[in-house]
């Protein structure tokens, strides 16, 4: 079954209007006769949009139980039994309520759609992934609710709800999008109009962002070459020189006055001008391009102002900026600078010749060796007309010296085979044989040669000239050849540059040869056996078909239609598809392939290598168990064993205090086991990679009573502010680290008193990977752990000084790192002043509504407020 069709409403804020225009659309198609049925919306209270409800057909929410409050979620069940024709599903990025059958709403959404049913959605723009840290730092704060942007970009429609901030705020003081209490703190907060302004901004640029992929898309598909100025993108030629930087600074001014578009810096380096390069500039450049919001690209040509034109008109460029050309103006004039060239070719794209200080001063490079049409017709041109005038030369200086002429005429050819090369020079060589013999061979006047002596002076003479224009034409040869292989390398190098900082450096090597190739799509394939059809594969032969590894552009090639392909190996295909490489790319291409043979293979190597280790890790925690098995868990069972045994032992009588020692000692071993194979499962999980954390928001003093049920109580003691920040957070995990902390403090410092304290305030000065965080101290004045043990101590199966007794296998530290990293924070360690050892709990703050954590009992010093509730 085809899949549906999905609309995105999209807003820039809450309260913009998305849900309303989505249930105005819902009447419109409803009018029109369609199947149309309400899934889940919300109306948040708001009258307007509750109204519009009425008159569509609603499904009943499915209630869901979570931690003792009831929550309602979208029923998938009714609406895939219902199957109308388009279901309403309100809030495309929410987080579905543990025990949903997918995590987010949008998997529920896919769902209906593999299943034939047109939806109709809302999204915000503080939900887009790519866009969630520059909200946060325009509004102070955290959405924890996203979707991927590449998921809202399946969208096969969407549709921006747009109103001023002005209008936004309005709407907001007449009670039409929050409470009256929740006013007033709203529009001093996000709503404020920057905010608002800047929101709406992210939600523009995003959306024309989309729309150009649109138009790229279908410029392509109807293969339009010509530029369509849809959106201002400058296109900055650079030649390699320090001229580079004035360009990119004037490109940048121009495009600050229109406000908003592209900026696309292009090396455009030529076959024989790598010698007129500077690597240092190049850098410095590229950083510039960077550090202005632009993109740094390199491209390859035999016409520079062909291969920049080109690159402009691929990528719909509106505008383009060249330097003036570094040649001497003679040279300019005779054959044309770069930038005079770009102009006549530019057509509709307009072209900005900028001057800067190395304009005409001429430049220093290597002497061209490569005989153009231009040198070769010159070349023809001398052998005709050198010959005559050194013939003229000897009439005047009437002589009968044969050697004399041979050896001026041997001058001239000399001079033709430098200019044009073999060709001419033969032609000269024989048109100066015959007017030697003609005008100065006795008999003079006739092509007749009575000495011998003189007919092997002219075969010399002929014989020099060809072997100085054969020298002439084989080092014109090596030297193009040379040139164009330092190019091949300069540009090879400049791959593999962008390849290693590229996160997948497959990805971001096929990327670069879309550039360097000028081509729309640039896919890597692998050889499989053939098990049964798949849209992602194509046909090959001997019985095997083409996965698709990775590819950049689009559309995607296919492994058979394409017009290049460079077969790697016998189980690599690389292809390319936008236009036919000519012979000259052949080469690059063979060693663009082999470099991505290379880096398939490393990834493959890195991936045995990450199983390999992850297997001996597994291993080795087997074997660690096994040991824990064999000693540190019989220890607790053999107390149980000891104790049930002598309460069952017939005969015996014991007193009500020698019982309760006994069930005593049956309880504190069963606990003692109960938290010894607890840690064990823990930490088989995490060096599985199994542990999935389930975020939310969580108050710390939620989850520090549950976490503290097991130690004495008054043995620690918690000062917490009551203002502290909601963290994201796994209750359970966090409760597990706190406990297994707390635990291993009391264990190891019995006489010390052990304190846990928290920092009060709002946005916290720590940070965590660029994200506001909070921390949590539990600080005990025991004997501390030297500093060249504190990274030991997390290692699995440590206990401090290797204490033999009873007291653990060595693995709640290690746990409480494990479950601390999988929620994205950091758990460390550090001397407490005056002696013993603080344990630092940093986690990412929430800004969402925290979640009540079931509490067993209150521990003192513990203050529950409640949570600030965060915006809808």
């Amino acid at each position: 079954m085809a899949r549906a069709t999905l609309r995105i409403f999209l807003g820039a804020a809450p309260g913009v209007g998305k849900t309303y225009a989505m249930l105005e659309e819902a009447h419109r198609l409803l009018g029109r006769g369609e199947d149309v049925v309400v899934a889940f919306a919300m109306h948040h209270g708001r009258s307007d949009t509750l109204a519009l409800t009425h008159g569509l057909e609603t499904l009943p929410p499915r209630v869901i139980e979570y931690r003792g409050s009831a929550f309602e979620e979208m029923d998938l069940d009714a609406v895939l039994a219902r199957r109308p024709h388009t279901a309403i599903v309100d809030e495309y990025a929410h987080t579905n309520i543990p025990g949903s059958r997918n995590e987010k709403r949008w998997q529920d959404i896919e769902e209906l759609l593999r299943a034939g049913i047109n939806v109709l959605s809302t999204v915000n723009v503080q939900h887009l992934a790519s866009l969630g840290d520059v909200v946060s730092a325009i509004t102070e704060v955290k959405q924890a609710e996203t979707v991927p942007d590449e998921v809202v970009r399946l969208a096969d429609q969407i549709h921006l709800v747009d109103i001023s901030p002005e209008l936004l705020r309005q709407r907001l003081g007449d009670g039409k999008i929050y409470a009256a209490e929740k006013i007033d703190a709203a529009l001093s907060n996000y709503f404020r109009v920057g905010n608002l302004t800047a929101l709406r901004e992210l939600a523009l640029l995003w959306l024309a962002d989309r729309v150009d992929e649109g138009l790229t898309r279908y410029r392509a598909e109807n293969q339009i070459e010509e530029s369509w100025p849809a959106r201002e993108r400058i296109v900055i030629g650079l030649t390699g020189g320090a001229e580079g930087e004035v360009l990119i600074r004037r490109a940048a001014r121009i495009l600050k006055r229109v406000n908003g578009g592209d900026l696309l810096a292009v090396h455009v380096r030529a076959a024989d001008g790598v010698a007129a390069e500077s690597p240092h500039d190049l850098e410095a450049q590229r950083t510039l391009i960077k550090d202005l919001g632009g993109s740094y690209h390199t491209v390859s040509g035999e016409d520079p102002a062909k291969a920049l034109l080109d690159f402009a008109r691929s990528v719909n460029a509106t505008q383009i900026v060249v330097g003036v050309s570094r040649h001497k103006l003679l040279s300019s004039f005779l054959k044309g600078g770069v930038g005079s060239r770009v102009v006549r070719g530019s057509g509709d794209i307009d072209v900005h010749m900028v001057s800067h200080p190395l304009g005409g001063r001429g430049i220093e490079r290597t002497r061209k060796r490569d005989l153009g049409r231009v040198r070769v017709a010159v070349g023809f041109a001398m052998a005709l007309v050198v010959p005559v005038l050194l013939q003229l030369l000897l009439a005047v200086a009437p002589s009968h010296n044969i050697a004399t002429a041979v050896l001026i005429q041997l001058t001239g050819s000399v001079a033709v085979a430098l200019i044009g090369g073999l060709w001419p020079a033969l032609l000269g060589a024989l048109w100066s044989s015959f007017l030697v013999n003609y005008f100065s061979i006795p008999p003079l006047g006739t092509l007749t040669i009575n000495d011998p002596q003189n007919l092997l002076a002219l075969l010399v003479f002929a014989g020099v000239s060809s072997a100085v224009a054969l020298v002439v034409d084989l080092s014109a040869r090596r030297s193009k050849e040379a040139a164009r292989a330092r190019s091949e390398a300069a540009t090879l190098g400049d791959l593999t540059r962008g390849a290693s900082t590229a996160e997948d450096p497959v990805q971001g090597l096929l990327e670069q040869a879309l550039d360097v190739f000028q081509v729309r799509t640039a896919a890597l394939y692998l050889a499989a056996e053939r098990t049964q059809p798949s849209s992602s594969s194509s046909s090959g032969g001997g019985g095997s078909a083409w996965q698709l590894v990775a590819s950049a552009g689009n559309p995607q090639a296919d492994a058979e239609d394409t017009e290049n392909i460079e077969q790697v190996d016998g189980n690599t295909r690389l292809v390319l598809t936008g236009r036919v490489l000519p012979a000259s790319d052949r080469r690059l291409l063979g060693a663009f392939g082999a470099h991505l043979s290379a880096l398939l293979e490393r990834r493959q190597f890195a991936a045995t290598r990450r199983e390999m280790m992850r297997l001996a890790e597994s291993n080795t925690m087997r074997t660690s168990i096994l040991r824990a098995v064999s000693h540190d868990l019989r220890t607790p069972l053999a107390g149980i064993k000891l104790a049930v045994g002598g309460l069952r032992q017939p005969g015996v009588q014991y007193t009500e205090q020698e019982e309760e020692e006994l069930l005593a000692t049956i309880d504190e071993c069963s606990d003692r086991l109960d938290g010894l194979v607890g840690n064990l499962l823990d930490m088989s999980r995490i060096t599985s990679d199994s542990v999935n954390a389930l975020i939310k928001p969580i108050r710390w003093y939620d989850v520090i009573p549950a976490a503290l049920h097991g130690i004495t109580p008054g043995r620690v003691r918690v000062d917490l502010p009551p203002n502290m920040p909601a963290v994201d957070a796994d209750a359970g995990m966090l409760e597990r680290v706190i406990a297994n902390i707390a635990e291993n403090a009391v264990k190891y410092a019995p006489d010390s008193d052990i304190v846990i304290v928290g920092a009060a305030g709002g946005l916290s000065t720590t940070t965590l990977a660029g994200r506001p965080a909070s921390e949590l101290r539990i600080i005990d004045h025991g004997q501390g752990v030297p500093a060249a043990n504190v990274l030991k101590m997390f290692q699995p199966f440590q206990r401090l000084d290797d204490v033999p007794a009873a007291t653990g296998v060595g693995l709640g530290l290690a746990v409480a790192q494990g479950f601390t990293e999988a929620m994205g924070g950091t758990l460390t360690a550090e001397e407490t002043p005056g002696g013993g050892l603080t344990m630092l709990v940093r986690l990412p703050l929430s800004t969402g509504p925290a979640l009540d954590v079931p509490q067993r009992f209150t521990a003192p010093g513990l203050t529950a407020l409640p949570a600030p509730k965060g915006l809808e």
